[in-house]
């Protein structure tokens, strides 16, 4: 590629990541007792916060009511353009209008706001000017105002968007915070995602139980330990006394170990060359502290207990790779 073209082209891309930058270092600058009044109204929503704007700021409006309702705000979108042929029955009492336009005089939400104030339901209005038509009728306003966009033309938005959004996620943690919404919260509204696995999975959703257990007998061989270890596939099996309780295991390793020692597979009890004890965990931990516990000790499988130290399961990490805890 051209030198000076691919030149002009990080030029570009530095001029726009400075102004944008510039933008939402003036926004912080902004924040006030309006910002705190918003959160307040937001905090004592009843309903739902409906999120509502035309156009780039529809764009962005959506992706705030995704990020308020996945952070403890029950939160959806609602687009102005359909609202205004029947979809406006989604507002009801209880609920808050967050609405978002640049100028404050986007056509199909301006046309939304006398019906909605009818309802009695609370305007937060995000936009540049308190004056305009939007600001007017708000109950509150977020001033989301930029100096300039980032388009070299001044016309596509750019900055605008961007201060929308980082506005957007601001009001968002500050009601996370709020709220004290935890970790754990995140993950009841994210089942499906890998941070819903991390934190919602226990070993009992994924362990082998019943008949797929390796366990062996404490008076078996090593052999007959080698047989129950390529039987059940996990790299290892739990090794029992006559009570049944888990007296240790005996993996790959172990019989690395002894196959140095030159060691008769077919005479040695597999209780003589086992690892002692063995660590193990219970079916309610979650599936993440277990493979914590699996890295710290550098093994790959486990033996899942009862109270009595008795086997109900075994895993290993290919079966937490699987689950999509890795």
């Amino acid at each position: 590629m051209n030198n000076e073209l691919q030149n002009t082209y990080i030029a570009s891309a530095k001029r726009v990541i400075d102004i944008e930058a510039s933008a939402i270092e003036n926004l912080a600058s902004r924040l006030n007792e309006n910002f705190e009044k918003a959160c307040d109204i937001l905090f004592s929503c009843t309903g739902k916060v409906v999120v509502s704007g035309m156009g780039k700021s529809g764009h962005i409006g959506n992706k705030i009511a995704a990020t308020l309702a996945s952070t403890g705000t029950p939160s959806f979108f609602m687009h102005p353009g359909e609202a205004n042929h029947g979809d406006l029955g989604m507002l009801s009492k209880g609920d808050v209008l967050l609405a978002i336009s640049n100028s404050g005089e986007t056509s199909e939400i301006v046309n939304l706001l006398p019906v909605v104030k009818r309802l009695g339901i609370r305007v937060v209005a995000m936009t540049n000017s308190a004056q305009s038509s939007l600001g007017q009728y708000a109950d509150i306003v977020l001033d989301i105002s930029v100096e300039q966009e980032a388009c070299s033309l001044g016309l596509a938005p750019t900055s605008s968007t961007t201060a929308t959004l980082v506005m957007g996620d601001a009001l968002a943690v500050a009601l996370l915070d709020k709220k004290g919404f935890t970790s754990d919260d995140f993950a009841l509204s994210h089942p499906g995602g890998s941070l819903g696995r991390k934190l919602l999975l226990k070993v009992g959703d994924i362990m082998l139980s019943g008949s797929d257990i390796p366990l062996t007998k404490s008076d078996a061989t090593v052999a007959e330990a080698l047989l129950e270890i390529s039987k059940k596939g996990l790299g290892m099996t739990g090794i029992i006394d006559s009570a049944g309780i888990l007296l240790g295991v005996f993996t790959d390793g172990d019989l690395r170990r002894i196959l140095d020692a030159r060691v008769d597979l077919h005479s040695a009890q597999v209780i003589d060359v086992m690892t002692q004890g063995g660590k193990t965990t219970t079916q309610e931990e979650l599936a993440v502290e277990a493979l914590n516990l699996m890295e710290s000790h550098k093994i790959s499988a486990l033996m899942v207990v009862d109270s009595d130290r008795k086997p109900i399961g075994a895993f290993n990490m290919h079966m937490l790779l699987k689950a999509g805890v890795l």
